[in-house]
C-alpha cells in the first residue's frame, strides 16, 4: 500500500469512529426540562413551602428518551449533595414508573400523587413527606448542587411503604441500566 491509500484509510477508520460514537451518544438516556436546566438557576417554583421558604414547592415538567433495550420502568430522583448533613438530602424518589411513560408534567410530585403516573410509587423525601419537596438550602450557604436524574430499570423495584431515601437508592442504582442528570442550582 502507498502512502495516499494509508491516509484514506486511516481517513475513513476515523469518519467511521466518528459516526459510532455519535450514534451511541445520539441512543443514550436523555433527559430534558422546560422548566429547569442543566448549571442554570431554579426558580423560586421549585423552591420548598416550609423550613424558613416560602416557594410553591412544584416539582420541574420532566421529559425523557432513548431508553435503552430491556427497560421495564423508570425512577426519578432529586437530590442535593450539598445539603450540611453528612450524607446529602433526597428531594424526590419516584419509582416505578411504567416504561410507557416518557415524561412528567410539572406538579407530578405532590403530595397525593393525581399528577404521578398510575403504578408509580413516591418514596418519603428527608422531609418526611412522600411526595417532591423543593430546595431549601441554609441562607447564605452558597450555591447548592440538585440533581434531577432519570433511571431506566431493569425491573420492578419492591420497596416498602416506609422505604428510607437510601433503600430507595440503593435499589435504584443496583437495577438501573442507565440514567441522564440535569443538575439544577439554588441559593438564598
Amino acid at each position: 500500500m502507498n502512502l495516499r491509500t494509508n491516509i484514506s484509510l486511516l481517513g475513513a477508520a476515523w469518519l467511521a469512529l466518528g459516526l459510532t460514537c455519535s450514534a451511541a451518544h445520539a441512543d443514550s438516556l436523555t433527559l430534558t426540562s422546560t422548566d429547569i436546566e442543566h448549571g442554570s438557576f431554579m426558580s423560586k417554583t421549585q423552591e420548598f413551602e416550609g423550613f424558613g421558604c416560602a416557594g410553591a414547592n412544584q416539582s420541574p415538567q420532566l421529559s425523557w428518551d432513548h431508553a435503552p433495550e430491556g427497560t421495564v420502568a423508570f425512577a426519578i430522583t432529586a437530590y442535593d449533595p450539598d445539603a450540611p448533613t453528612g450524607s446529602g438530602w433526597w428531594h424526590w424518589q419516584l419509582v416505578n414508573i411504567p416504561k410507557e411513560v416518557t415524561h412528567l408534567p410539572a406538579g407530578a410530585g405532590a403530595a397525593g400523587g393525581e399528577l404521578a403516573p398510575a403504578g408509580s410509587q413516591h418514596i418519603s423525601n428527608d422531609y418526611g413527606v412522600a411526595a417532591f419537596g423543593g430546595a431549601c438550602p441554609p441562607e447564605g450557604d452558597g450555591a447548592h448542587r440538585y440533581q434531577f436524574t432519570v433511571h431506566a430499570l431493569s425491573t420492578l423495584l419492591d420497596l416498602p411503604a416506609d422505604a428510607s431515601g437510601a433503600l430507595a437508592g440503593y435499589m435504584i442504582n443496583a437495577n438501573s441500566l442507565a440514567s441522564s442528570t440535569i443538575e439544577a442550582l439554588y441559593k438564598r
